[in-house]
């Protein structure tokens, strides 16, 4: 897998930063992106809960992080299918 950058971590400042709407976005894109290789996750929302000032995300509670990390993924993916 050609990794663009390194993974993001849960303690990634900028990562703090994210809104309820831009982690609905991501969330959206991820489920886009994932259809095609029958990763689902229906029940995944913007967390309320908060660990540290970080966002988690409701699929078992995983920081956003986890979010990014599973979207660039994906992305590394589909280029190499191109590619």
């Amino acid at each position: 897998m050609n990794l663009r950058h390194a993974p993001f971590v849960p303690t990634d400042p900028g990562v703090r930063d994210y809104t309820e709407a831009q982690i609905t976005a991501l969330l959206g894109e991820l489920h886009r992106r994932a259809l095609p290789y029958g990763l689902l996750w229906g029940s995944a929302a913007p967390g309320e809960t908060t660990l540290d000032g970080h966002t988690l995300v409701d699929f078992g509670k995983a920081p956003v992080s986890t979010l990014l990390n599973l979207l660039q993924l994906l992305i590394d993916l589909e280029g190499g299918a191109r590619g």
